[in-house]
């Protein structure tokens, strides 16, 4: 379990995140979503220990994230960023295979082969293993970066914004990804701005406004429409499809 406590984070001297306590727990989707700037990629950055608070806690098991080794942290959890950089011209099966360099001289270590083509296969990128990670498309990029992030193979994921570049139908294996991650019993955290995405793969939401956390629960709980006009300025109409919250923009196209 991961915990933050009163977290606070400052850049530049101005607090982008203010006392935000929450609970990361195995075998759940936890979504954070919000508007522009809101603060969830930095707590998300915060919750994976890429960057430090100002005042609070974040913990692994009780354990301050910032006294583990690295090595260790890499283990535990895998991160993908919004960046997706990749400064040498690898291929894409090498791009993957980084996501194992955190199980080198481990046990786990030798089964790398066998968890990279899994981890190519479930992005749907293994057609692409040979290509050069800077000649595909951005799609392409992310969907490699994802493989990397799988093939890590860590206990707690985090994915910022991993459905930004994709297409409709990856977009929903993105997910689908995420939910089959916690029937395995690990812990998934997932930015995302499309409401209806998140409502429709999320355990919990945890819906950030203004550096800190508005509200946390399930979809049918978080989000209804005097609480999306509130916090985004933008009026909508909530249905109901499949048991879940589907949020429609209400449009003047006259």
């Amino acid at each position: 379990m991961i915990r933050a406590e009163h977290v606070t984070v400052e850049l530049d001297g101005v607090t982008v995140l203010d006392d935000v306590s929450l609970e990361v727990v195995p075998g759940e989707v936890l979504v954070l979503v919000g508007p522009n700037g809101a603060g969830k990629s930095t707590l998300l950055g915060a919750l994976s220990g890429e960057r430090n608070p100002a005042r609070g806690s974040v913990t692994v098991d009780g354990r301050a994230i910032g006294s583990i080794p690295s090595e260790e942290l890499a283990r535990l959890r895998s991160v993908l960023t919004q960046d997706n950089a990749v400064s040498f011209p690898f291929r894409v099966s090498e791009v993957v295979a980084m996501g194992r360099s955190p199980w080198a001289r481990q046990i786990e270590g030798r089964n790398d082969v066998a968890q990279v083509i899994a981890a190519m296969d479930a992005a749907d990128v293994r057609h692409l293993a040979t290509r050069r990670f800077t000649a595909i498309s951005g799609g392409e990029r992310a969907r490699v970066s994802l493989a990397r992030v799988l093939a890590q193979q860590a206990a707690t994921v985090f994915l910022d914004e991993p459905t930004a570049s994709l297409d409709l139908r990856h977009q929903e294996e993105v997910m689908r990804i995420a939910r089959r991650l916690a029937s395995e019993g690990r812990a998934v955290v997932v930015v995302l701005h499309d409401l209806s995405l998140a409502c429709a793969y999320a355990d919990r939401l945890v819906l950030v406004a203004a550096g800190r956390v508005d509200s946390i629960g399930s979809p049918n709980e978080i989000i209804t429409a005097e609480r999306v006009e509130r916090v985004y300025g933008l009026a909508v109409d909530v249905h109901e499809v499949n048991g879940r919250p589907v949020v429609v923009p209400r449009r003047n196209l006259g």
